[in-house]
């Protein structure tokens, strides 16, 4: 098959170089190929009853200076892993799995490279990967990447 749209995804850890280095070398072996890179900032939300809805006014500054944040690392990832000529956005979303669905499908991505932190015992059971959670709903292939334990920022 011939990727024509390879979407990295990254959540800026320390880590995500090693997923960054996967893109590369499947873009380098695909001339044809191009590369996009996202970072999905999650949206600030406002709990009522069981309804999340976004937060008012006053949070979309906040959002906004988080966006700006994590413009400045995505474009120091960019530069460390030498990933030029790329198109790259960070983007909010109510998950990271509804962002990077939606990304796929708006910009018919052939193929999506993203990594998943092993979590064992109550880390597991608490918070699921996003790559488990994407899985059966991405509209393309995947490549997910396996990385160690998850790490800070």
């Amino acid at each position: 098959m011939t990727y024509k749209h390879i979407l990295l995804v990254t959540d800026l850890l320390s880590d995500a170089d090693v997923v960054a280095e996967k893109a590369k070398h499947i873009v380098a072996n695909r001339p044809e190929s191009r590369l996009s890179v996202l970072h999905i900032v999650k949206d600030t939300m406002v709990g009522f009853g069981y309804e999340l809805v976004p937060a008012s006014s006053l949070y979309d500054q906040i959002d906004d200076e988080r966006c700006q944040e994590a413009r400045g690392r995505l474009a120091q990832f960019l530069e460390r892993n030498q990933l030029y000529n790329v198109n790259s956005e960070v983007t909010t979303a109510i998950s990271n799995s509804e962002g990077i669905i939606n990304y796929c499908e708006k910009h018919h991505v052939d193929l999506l490279v993203i990594g998943r932190h092993e979590r064992h015992g109550i880390a597991a059971w608490l918070s699921g990967a996003t790559a488990d959670n994407i899985l059966p709903n991405v509209p393309c292939d995947s490549l997910v990447v396996r990385l160690d334990k998850p790490v800070n920022k």
